[in-house]
């Protein structure tokens, strides 16, 4: 086993934790690849013939640290290659690293009686029309005939999901920077129900990564919502905007868009979090112009309020809404 696949088990306002999480992995292996908001991938190669210790040896190392110096425990799974380290991980309990074996049959034997959306990348529409015709497991899909499976899911996806089915990864951990992105999280006090207060909660985190973006000069290019329910379960989307841009109510339209497509309803939950990755100078960026003035007025005027809150403190301008929203404290800016 080389590659280990990490979760990190961090509370809801813990989020920012991880790219000091990160720099534990990084004291293993240089080659350490982000998975927001609370994972990552390692490559341990060089770091078992550098220690003497297996990946699931120093796999009880890392999550011995994370507990030590963060008081974050974490799920680990480990495998040949990235897509079936995240396969373990589905096995994994704290304090116990699942492991899939490194020789070819052990991996197919592993793989063959699990859903077929077990695999990464797999949605639930291509799992659906696979158990139509009764390619309900990994091991009936490997055994599938290639040309059954392009039919079904097209040419590319077919031989893909073939191969992965059958435990062949061809898959690498790409090194990356989660510090090229953006987070604002909002927990609540309670698990929250309430609709306008989950909206509430996303204007709020909208406005405070508008503000942070044009207070460093930068602009994204996608926004993630992550939505923390009472169950520690979570779902994350994530949209590319239009333009890059640090335009708050942009960014806002764009978290609404992602909330309303969950169709959750009467969820509890129990934090929100929008992320903004893809960060680049604004000086770089492109914006359309639209010869609105009312589009003109509006940026104009948050211009005017940037500056008031650089003078005055983050609720020195406020949305009205988050200015008269009952129990609500986050701030509007970082």
């Amino acid at each position: 086993m080389t590659i280990l696949c990490v979760r990190f088990q961090l509370p809801p306002m813990y989020e920012a934790a991880l790219p000091g999480l990160l720099g534990l992995l990084e004291e293993f292996t240089p080659v350490v690849e982000a998975l927001p908001p609370d994972g990552a991938l390692a490559d341990l190669r060089g770091a078992e013939r550098y220690f003497g210790r297996s990946a699931v040896e120093l796999a009880s190392v890392i999550r011995v640290r994370a507990l030590a110096r963060y008081g974050v425990d974490c799920v680990i799974g480990a495998g040949p290659g990235p897509m079936l380290a995240r396969v373990a991980l589905r096995d994994a309990r704290p304090g116990v690293t699942c492991a899939v074996p490194g020789q070819p049959d052990a991996v197919a034997k592993f793989l063959a009686g699990r859903p077929v959306s077990a695999l990464p990348g797999i949605g639930a529409a291509t799992a659906r029309t696979l158990r139509e015709y009764g390619l309900d497991t990994l091991g009936l899909v490997a055994a599938a005939p290639l040309s059954t499976l392009q039919r079904l899911i097209g040419a590319k996806a077919g031989r893909e999901l073939r191969e992965k089915a059958g435990g062949t990864d061809r898959g690498r951990v790409v090194p990356n920077a989660v510090s090229r992105s953006l987070v604002a999280e909002r927990p609540f006090g309670i698990d929250e129900l309430n609709a306008d207060r989950h909206r509430g909660a996303l204007l709020s985190a909208a406005e405070e990564i508008g503000a942070r973006l044009r207070a460093v000069e930068k602009v994204c290019r996608t926004l993630t919502l992550t939505v923390r329910y009472a169950d520690r379960s979570s779902t994350a989307r994530s949209r590319t905007l239009k333009e890059p841009t640090a335009h708050s109510p942009a960014l806002t339209g764009t978290a609404y868009g992602m909330y309303e497509a969950l169709g959750l309803q009467r969820a509890r939950v129990r934090a929100l979090a929008l992320r903004a990755e893809g960060l680049a100078p604004a000086g770089q960026a492109s914006h359309q112009l639209t010869f609105d003035p009312a589009d003109e007025k509006v940026r104009r005027i948050e211009e005017v309020a940037d500056r008031a809150r650089a003078k005055f403190g983050p609720r020195a301008v406020m949305p009205g809404a988050l200015a008269v929203a009952d129990g609500l404290s986050w701030p509007t800016a970082a």
